[in-house]
């Protein structure tokens, strides 16, 4: 279990570290075997597909849709079910784009002109 918990939290992708890594450290010792198998295809996803973490970042995030053998996968599924629920509490629904739309930067805005968003991830 440590080992997948450390597979989890050390992705290269700071914000998937964490979501990841959290979701791993509060459910990986009570999932059954299935699901440990299930978890490893997402773990190995860096293997099959080069530059994995944003593309699962973006799929989890709903900002792309996800291959379909990884829309089906339960733990893929829990965990975007659980970035779902922490964006419609905690992010205001200005700050957010509609969903299959990348996310707008905040840091680099002013380089846009002054037809871009005028502050955040609008």
């Amino acid at each position: 279990m440590c080992r997948l918990v450390y597979r989890s939290k050390q992705r290269g992708f700071l914000e998937l570290d964490l979501v990841l890594g959290s979701w791993v450290e509060q459910h990986a010792h009570s999932m059954d075997e299935a699901n440990i198998r299930a978890l490893l295809q997402v773990l190995d996803l860096d293997c099959l597909i080069p530059q994995e973490n944003p593309d699962l970042w973006k799929w989890l995030t709903s900002q792309e849709q996800p291959p379909e053998d990884l829309n089906s996968n339960p733990v893929f599924a829990a965990i975007k079910s659980k970035v779902t629920d922490n964006l419609t509490k905690h992010a205001s629904p200005e700050t957010r784009s509609t969903p299959g739309q990348p996310w707008v930067r905040g840091w680099d805005d002013i380089k846009k002109g002054k037809d871009g968003p005028k502050y955040g991830n609008q």
